[in-house]
């Protein structure tokens, strides 16, 4: 028999799968990107919304199981009044919340851009994780295709602004009405064949127009053996799919035009087109030409959601994995018509579209492409600590170079000053300041330039001149700490 132990019990230090721990690099790039997204929304005149993490669990469209918890899908507690509420599951429920609540209060259109995290209570996986960030713009009120053609704009100016430059990603568009006018034509009727045709549809990139045939047909074999039941079309109405699939064009009038031919006649084909045609004036008096926005024809998103236009923004630059091999990124963002969301509180229905994009995934994007917005980000100048008589003059030091708006931090760790300069690259800082007992009664101070050093080792071409003339280590006048720093810091030649 074992004694018994008096040790504590000492909790493992993990991480809960689907949720990231973020340094200041990770922050920085999505800072980066909000902030640019931001202004470029607000250019457009939408406000800023925020809305509580919580919202109550009917809200969001989950519904309560005959057991004691809400449906999958969401993170759940009851409050103390026994109503059960959730952490949100995207922002476009809490929108939908607030203008059904607020509606007579509201400008109507309601124009609204909005970030924040949320949260899914999901199997998490490779890029899939149950907390991310999410930005959202929407138009609540407008009934008119302009409004989607608005927000289109705005997707493509917002994804350049934060980093991706014309003719790197294009925004991708279609209309449901178009894919419900393509049912009719091909003499689908049952909701199950529909929704089959959609969802063959969906799998153009990944399978292949001669897959897609098959999926529209008998049903498709894939190289595991495992089999898919198809839609059942016949040989002709499959065709006339694939024709409805392959009508896009860089050209959007020419795209509408090969449209027209394979749904027009249809009642809600024609309204489709109608729209899109109104899209498309919009989107041309705003100078969004075909190099970043198109109509795809084999867009085909929430398949139960969107009522109208749909649009989808793909990755276009060449992108590699952590392994340097070439990758295909794919979507970074979407969105689309929703007519139905606000009709969930007031019954009537409430006009709407929008665009979201993960801004974590965006940041991933972006430093697939080599264009890592928090490439760039540094710590605070270091400045060196030697002595504790001297603590005084350090912290005065460090008071000015924050009053001069430069980050800075004082050693105060125990360690030499060969660990103080690692510990001051590792933060990345741009300089170390110097201020041994030698200097402070000269009053002077050395300065060593961190990111020249840096600069040499990448390789770094630019501003080579004056690179070559700068020191990598100067001693300055106490008075002329802030200046030579600010050099340093500022990249001033």
């Amino acid at each position: 028999m074992s004694e018994p132990t008096d040790a504590p019990i000492r909790p493992e230090a993990r991480s809960p799968r689907g949720f990231m721990d973020r340094r200041a690099r990770d922050l920085s790039a999505e800072r980066a990107i909000l902030d640019a997204v931001s202004a470029v929304y607000e250019r457009f005149g939408f406000e800023r919304l925020d809305t509580g993490a919580f919202e109550f669990a009917d809200a969001l469209g989950k519904f309560l199981p005959d057991a004691d918890r809400p449906n999958e899908g969401v993170f759940a507690l009851q409050d103390d009044d026994d109503q059960w509420m959730a952490l949100r599951y995207d922002l476009t429920a809490p929108l939908a919340r607030f203008a059904a609540q607020h509606w007579d209060s509201l400008p109507k259109p309601f124009r609204r851009y909005a970030y924040g995290p949320v949260w899914r209570n999901e199997k998490p996986g490779p890029g899939r994780f149950r907390e991310f960030v999410q930005c959202d713009a929407d138009t609540v009120g407008s009934a008119r295709p302009e409004a989607d053609a608005e927000i289109i704009a705005m997707a493509a100016e917002g994804l350049e602004a934060a980093g991706l430059p014309v003719g790197s990603a294009i925004v991708k568009i279609n209309n449901r009405k178009l894919l419900n006018g393509l049912m009719s034509a091909a003499g689908v009727t049952s909701e199950g064949q529909k929704l089959a045709v959609l969802r063959a549809v969906d799998k153009l990139d990944r399978f292949g127009a001669d897959g897609v045939r098959l999926l529209l047909g008998e049903g498709r074999k894939d190289e595991s053996g495992d089999f898919t039941k198809g839609a059942g079309l016949n040989a002709a109405a499959a065709e006339r799919v694939l024709a409805f699939t392959a009508a896009g064009a860089g050209d959007r009038a020419a795209t509408l035009a090969k449209l027209a031919e394979v749904v027009g006649g249809s009642v809600e084909g024609d309204e489709g087109l109608k729209e899109l045609s109104a899209i498309d004036t919009a989107l041309t008096g705003m100078g969004v030409g075909a190099e970043r926005a198109v109509f795809d024809p084999s867009i085909v998103r929430g398949l139960e959601y969107y009522t109208g236009a749909v649009f989808e923004a793909e990755l276009l630059l060449e992108t590699t994995d952590d392994r340097g091999q070439p990758m295909r990124f794919g979507s970074i963002g979407g969105g689309g018509r929703y007519d139905d969301l606000v009709a969930r509180f007031t019954g009537e229905r409430a006009p709407a579209t929008g665009f979201s994009f993960g801004v974590s995934r965006l940041a991933s994007a972006l430093r697939a492409a080599g264009r890592d917005l928090a490439s760039a980000s540094r710590g605070p100048v270091v400045i060196i600590a030697f002595s504790q008589d001297d603590m005084g003059a350090y912290f005065a030091a460090a008071a000015e170079l924050r009053a001069a708006g430069i980050a800075a931090e004082v050693y105060l760790g125990g360690s030499g000053m060969r660990p103080q300069m690692k510990y001051a690259d590792r933060r990345l800082a741009p300089a170390a300041v110097i201020m041994g007992g030698d200097e402070i009664a000269a009053g002077t101070v050395t300065i060593k330039d961190l990111d020249l050093g840096r600069d040499l080792a990448a390789g770094m071409t630019d501003n080579a001149a004056w690179r070559a003339e700068r020191p990598g280590q100067q001693t300055v006048p106490r008075a002329g700490l802030v200046a030579a720093v600010a050099a340093i810091v500022r990249g001033q030649p």
